[in-house]
C-alpha cells in the first residue's frame, strides 16, 4: 500500500443538544489530537447524515450553528484543523454514490444502527437511512484519513469502511484508499445516562436530567449531577469493586474523563466515601470545566456570521484535499473527464 498521509477525520450529527456524552465520547478526543500535531485534523458537522430521519429546516441550520459553537467552545481551532459543514463539500456526497456502487445489500442491512433505528417497519425508513454507512465511508475516505476517533457504537461502520476500502481497491487493481483504523480511547468513551447507568446517555432521551447539555448553565449542572442516580453502597478502592453496579461507574467514568485522570486513580483517592459527597466533589468539577463552555457557544451563537465564516473557510481548505482524490476516483472507475 502506499503511504497516506497522517490525517484524522471525525463528525457528529447536528440532531440538536450536545451533552457531555458527545464532549467526553468525542470532542475532548478530537481536542487530543489537533494537540498532539501528529495528525492533519478533520472535524465535521454530518447534516447530511441528519436528514436521514425528518429534519425541520431552520431547526437543522441552528443545531449546524450550534455544534461548530460547541467545536470551537470546546477548544477546535479553526486554524490547527479543518472544520467543516458535511454539505458545503460536495465530494462527499459524490464519492457516497461511487461506494452505493460498491457496498452490498447484505453488508447494509447487518449493520446495528440500521436495525435500531428502522425498527419493525424497515419499509417506511428512508433509502438514506439505509444507506447511511456508504456516505460515512465516503465522509472518511475523500480525505484518505487514516485514523477515525470514534465510540464503540460507530466501530461497526469503520470496519465496513475498511470493507468497501478493500473491495474498491481489489475490484479496480489499485492500492487507492486507505484501510482506516478506529481510535476508540478514554475512561468515558461511552457516557451513561444519569437516571440508568445501563443506557447511553442521549439527547434524544424525553428526561432532560439523564443528561448534561453543554448548554446547561452552572447551576443546572451541578443539580443534575448531585441528583444522578447512585446506589447506597460506598465507593470501593479499584474498579472491579464497580462491576455489577453501572449508575456508580459511570459517574466514576466521568469523573475520571474531566480530571483527565482514570477510573483507578479516582477509586484510590475517593475509597470509602458515599456518594453524597462524591457526587458534590463531582458537580463541582463538571462546572469547573463545562460552564466557560456554555458561556462561549453563547457567545458564538449570538454572531452566526462569523460561524458562517468559519465553515465557508474549512469547506476551501477541504476541498483542496477532496478535488483531487474524486477526481482521481472517477479516473479509475472509467468516467469520461
Amino acid at each position: 500500500m502506499p503511504d497516506f498521509t497522517p490525517r484524522v477525520f471525525s463528525g457528529i450529527q447536528p440532531s440538536g443538544g450536545l451533552t457531555l456524552g458527545n464532549y467526553l465520547g468525542a470532542i475532548t478526543k478530537f481536542v487530543d489530537w489537533q494537540a498532539k500535531g501528529t495528525h492533519e485534523t478533520i472535524f465535521c458537522m454530518v447534516d447530511l447524515h441528519a436528514i436521514t430521519v425528518p429534519q425541520e429546516p431552520a431547526t437543522l441550520r441552528r443545531n449546524t450553528r450550534e455544534l461548530c459553537a460547541g467545536f470551537l467552545a470546546a477548544g477546535i481551532d479553526p486554524e490547527r484543523s479543518i472544520l467543516i459543514a458535511q454539505s458545503q463539500v460536495p465530494e462527499h456526497a459524490q464519492l457516497a454514490w461511487i461506494f452505493n456502487c460498491v457496498a452490498r445489500m447484505g453488508w447494509m442491512g447487518r449493520m446495528t444502527q440500521w436495525k435500531d433505528k428502522s425498527g419493525k417497519n424497515a419499509e417506511a425508513a428512508s433509502l438514506g437511512l439505509f444507506a447511511y454507512p456508504a456516505l460515512m465511508a465516503a465522509d472518511i475516505l475523500v480525505y484518505h484519513a487514516t485514523h477515525v476517533p470514534v465510540g464503540e457504537d460507530q466501530k461497526q461502520h469503520i470496519e465496513l469502511t475498511r470493507d468497501i476500502a478493500a473491495k474498491f481497491n481489489h475490484d479496480y487493481g489499485v492500492d487507492f484508499f486507505p484501510m482506516t483504523e478506529p481510535v476508540i480511547e478514554g475512561a468515558a468513551t461511552r457516557v451513561m445516562s444519569l437516571r440508568d447507568g445501563t443506557k447511553k446517555m442521549s439527547k434524544s432521551d424525553p428526561v432532560d436530567a439523564s443528561r448534561i447539555n453543554l448548554t446547561d448553565d452552572a447551576d443546572t449542572i451541578a443539580r443534575k449531577l448531585r441528583k444522578a442516580k447512585t446506589d447506597p453502597d460506598p465507593l470501593p478502592g479499584d474498579p472491579t469493586g464497580l462491576s455489577e453496579r453501572p449508575d456508580a461507574r459511570n459517574l466514576v467514568n466521568i469523573y475520571a474523563a474531566l480530571s483527565d485522570s482514570d477510573p483507578a486513580t479516582v477509586l484510590a483517592e475517593h475509597e470509602g466515601r458515599m456518594f453524597g459527597h462524591f457526587k458534590q466533589d463531582l458537580a463541582d468539577l463538571a462546572v469547573a470545566r463545562l460552564a466557560p463552555i456554555s458561556t462561549e457557544m453563547a457567545r458564538l451563537m449570538d454572531e452566526p456570521a462569523e460561524i458562517d465564516r468559519i465553515l465557508a473557510r474549512g469547506a476551501e481548505r477541504a476541498r483542496e484535499i477532496t478535488v483531487p482524490i474524486l477526481e482521481r476516483t472517477y479516473e479509475i472507475v472509467g468516467m469520461v473527464r
